[in-house]
């Protein structure tokens, strides 16, 4: 039985149906594991995240306390022998992809991460044919897909470009000053003073960078790979890297139809405020999309369109309001909904291994190697 799109047990409790919930497991409950993750799933009422694996034993403890979770093990393998999950969410750093997913993949049906998928392409793509092999669905968190705001542009931009009404699509263009990205996020963090393992296995540094390039291509895929992928998204189809100056402001980009893009970068920084931009522009019309602070929560982007169609028409300007929802904890929704197999992931481990290709053709156009 089925009720508003989710699926209910036959067990009637106190006059009302019981949701069938889905068991998660979470791999690292650290800065990112508890505030932009953690906190999120456990308000999902058809979520129960019954399992943490996290070596700070004290801060397990404390995290496991909190959020009324049942079960605490050292290690993932721990973890994944003694549960039956519905879906892993991993909250690793990116250069323990490579080594920690594998073991995952085989045990579980859903895995999320956050982004990137690994440090290097070549990395990606072994997790992504290694997923696919054991039949898990890898959603990889870029969370901006799962803005109220950013899917509204997305849902405009497609349907601007099948009735044609304000032209062709010319030019995208994203601009991300550095600023205050955590927006209060932090507020609530556990944290017991345990450290973490300093010998937790980790993917190799590329070997073809040196020192100053390699520094280069880590701040890239950890800081603006987010804007690799928003880009391909808001485009709907591939790009491939034209320009990169050598300041690292400008990223210059092409479409494989045609349509020129750029993606700014530290044009300006700010200390408080978070001013993250995209234009996508129409020969007779454009979107304006501004995205909030990654931690901020209770908070969408917004979202301006303008239309000009002419012959005479009035141009129609649209601020619509978007919910009080947050980008993370619609992500963390949709994730409930991946291990449900009602949706596909707005982004799979296939697709961010093409942000890797970008971040590794960017390095190379900029620095010449």
């Amino acid at each position: 039985m089925c009720y508003n799109g989710r699926r209910l047990s036959d067990v009637a409790q106190d006059g009302g149906w019981l949701v069938d919930k889905v068991r998660i497991g979470f791999v690292g409950v650290g800065h990112m594991g508890q505030m932009a993750h953690l906190r999120n799933y456990a308000q999902i009422d058809d979520c129960d995240v019954v399992a943490i694996a996290e070596p700070r034993t004290a801060m397990a403890k404390l995290v496991a306390e909190r959020y009324g979770v049942a079960n605490v093990y050292h290690d993932h393998r721990e973890m994944l022998e003694a549960e039956t999950l519905d879906g892993v969410v991993a909250s690793q750093p990116f250069d323990r992809h490579a080594v920690l997913l594998p073991d995952i993949y085989e045990r579980v049906k859903h895995v999320f991460t956050e982004k990137p998928l690994a440090v290097m392409p070549e990395a990606g793509a072994a997790l992504a044919a290694a997923a696919a092999a054991a039949g898990c669905t890898h959603m990889v968190g870029y969370h901006k897909r799962s803005d109220p705001a950013t899917i509204a542009a997305k849902e405009t931009i497609e349907r601007w470009r099948t009735d044609g009404h304000v032209g062709r699509l010319n030019y995208v263009r994203i601009t991300i000053p550095l600023g205050d990205w955590v927006a209060g996020g932090w507020a609530g963090l556990l944290d017991a003073g345990d450290e973490p393992p300093g010998d937790l296995p980790r993917e190799p540094e590329p070997t073809d960078m040196d020192e100053e390039v390699r520094r280069l291509y880590l701040k890239f895929v950890n800081v603006y790979i987010h804007q690799v992928n928003l880009l391909r998204h808001l485009l709907g189809e591939d790009y491939e890297v034209r320009h990169a100056d050598r300041s690292g402001i400008l990223l210059v980009a092409e479409s494989v139809s045609g349509i020129p893009c750029a993606i700014e970068m530290e044009p300006y920084h700010t200390t408080i405020t978070w001013e993250e931009t995209a234009l996508v522009a129409f020969e007779r019309g454009y979107l304006q999309l501004a995205l909030p602070a990654p931690l901020a929560t209770n908070r969408a982007g917004h979202l301006e369109t303008y239309e000009d169609p002419g012959d005479d028409q009035t141009p129609r300007r649209v601020r619509p309001e978007m919910p009080w929802v947050h980008a993370m904890r619609q992500q963390a929704i949709n994730f409930i909904r991946v291990c449900r197999d009602e949706i596909d992931p707005p982004c799979n481990a296939a697709e961010a291994v093409k942000d890797l290709r970008t971040a590794q053709d960017y390095i190379r156009v900029r620095c010449g190697v």
